[in-house]
């Protein structure tokens, strides 16, 4: 699993979090990048990661299939995978 695909990094929430905390996220995510409020060239795109990142988290079949996905990943190549998330999870934090 690549950080890209880290959604709940992508939101700066734990894997633990509510769904109101998730949407919660989103909707400041989404104010923060969305294009015609950020002019920044790479907005809209990280306005979509966003967006995938709430559809599937906000769906509770979805999420506990990535769930799923996320854990066997941690198990198959855990150092990497960990330090990844991590390190996602730090810079969701500081920006």
């Amino acid at each position: 699993m690549s950080v890209v695909n880290d959604l709940y990094a992508r939101l700066g929430v734990s894997s633990s979090a509510a769904p109101d905390l998730i949407k919660a996220a989103y909707r400041k995510k989404a104010t923060q990048y969305h294009p015609d409020k950020n002019p920044s060239p790479d907005a809209a795109v990280r306005f979509r990661e966003i967006q995938e990142a709430y559809e599937v988290l906000c769906d509770p079949e979805r999420r506990k299939a990535f769930d799923d996905y996320r854990q066997r990943s941690l198990i198959d190549d855990p150092v990497p995978v960990a330090r990844e998330i991590s390190e996602k999870y730090i810079q969701g934090i500081i920006h």
